[in-house]
């Protein structure tokens, strides 16, 4: 696949202000029905485990070899057990390029080092630093319904798949997806931060309708060779998204993040809003950016959940409705639009979810087929 075929001159018919939004998505609209250039659709492995997990959501490619980690393998965790409830999965698979696969983790609830409120449910929040720590979300259920539904937290694993820590509390509510700064060191030292969407806060109580809640928050990690990583500080960059309960996703609010390539925005997928947003100064800022400025809205996305940043800085984002990736530009232009998945009913439905580039190679995961994919 490749990223800088498109002309980014429709981009200058853009001007100041609230037209700026108006402007960029309608021309968008335009760019994104032109025809896709030709690619291709490689299944490299399946990712169900031997216990059965299905649902994979998180994707990250391994930055360095330390433990049973391998640079440049692809990390996935799984959101259901065998039983396919949601919010019951509790393993991470390692898959490498060539289609090698290796469970790197099974992470037992009754076992955990910290609070996890709920037990373990694992999300497409999922990271790894090059110190070998893997970070995942957790929102757990006991029967795969959003009533179940509970707040979680962060597990944090050693390069071995041991689970060493929790990271909770309030703030931590349901953490649904996750972008990773790393400022971290081979040897083990170092600092990262953790940027995490949550869609739990008021939504079960809600019952179904929709709540302004959803939030982004910054967690800012020390690290150092001899100990789990140390919470330095959360703070809220972003709130008041909207998020709501469902019987078929579980629950639906901000998901994919991504840093921009010179780290001033952090791109939000706004599920129910149809939209793709950006908090400015995500790295630094100490108050809430609320729900960001608008990218893109409408046009081809269609309830945009994973989300991921391009080698040459386009935001690519899956939707969750119909199946296809969507390619837009910092300046908000859909420039192409390729079918990934058209199984289900209604076609493409629910099979998306984590995404990640290396290079001009595409991994995502389907979790209608439960399989790891290669677009390119």
């Amino acid at each position: 696949m490749r990223f800088q075929y498109h002309s980014r001159i429709p981009a200058l018919v853009c001007v100041a202000s609230m037209v700026l939004a108006l402007s960029c998505v309608v021309s968008g609209i335009a760019a994104a029905e032109s025809p896709a250039p030709l690619h291709t659709i490689t299944t490299i492995a399946s990712t169900v485990p031997a216990n059965g997990d299905l649902n994979p959501y998180g994707i990250f490619v391994v930055p360095s070899t330390t433990g049973n980690l391998v640079q440049g393998d692809l990390l996935i965790s799984n959101f259901n057990a065998s039983s396919n409830l949601q919010g019951t999965g509790t393993t991470i698979m390692q898959i490498s390029p060539g289609g090698t696969v290796s469970q790197f983790a099974q992470i037992d609830a009754s076992n955990l080092p910290g609070t996890c409120t709920g037990g373990v449910g694992l999300t497409t929040a999922l990271g790894v630093l090059r110190a070998g720590w893997v970070i995942v979300g957790s929102l757990p259920t006991t029967d795969g319904t959003s009533a179940t539904a509970q707040a979680g937290c962060l597990l944090v694993l050693d390069p071995s798949g041991n689970v060493v820590e929790t990271i909770y509390g309030t703030l931590i509510n349901g953490p649904w997806d996750m972008a990773v700064l790393d400022h971290s060191t081979l040897s083990g030292g170092g600092t990262a931060s953790l940027f995490v969407t949550n869609v739990l806060n008021g939504t079960v109580a809600a019952g179904g309708s929709v709540v302004n809640q959803g939030t982004v928050v910054r967690v800012d990690l020390t690290l150092s060779k001899s100990a789990p990583p140390f919470v330095e500080a959360m703070t809220v960059i972003g709130s008041g998204f909207a998020e709501r309960t469902d019987p078929a996703a579980l629950v639906i609010g901000p998901t994919g993040v991504g840093l921009s390539a010179d780290g001033f925005s952090l791109y939000v997928a706004d599920s129910l809003n149809n939209r793709v947003a950006a908090i400015a100064y995500p790295i630094t800022r100490q108050t809430s950016g609320r729900t960001g400025a608008t990218i893109t809205k409408g046009g081809s996305l269609n309830d945009p959940l994973g989300l991921t940043v391009a080698s040459n800085g386009d935001i690519l984002t899956v939707n969750g409705d119909d199946g296809y990736l969507v390619q837009t530009t910092p300046d908000g232009l859909q420039v192409a639009k390729t079918l990934l998945d058209s199984s289900g009913s209604p076609p493409g439905a629910g099979a998306l979810f984590g995404l990640v580039t290396v290079g001009q190679s595409l991994y995502y995961v389907d979790d209608a087929a439960n399989t790891l994919n290669l677009f390119h």
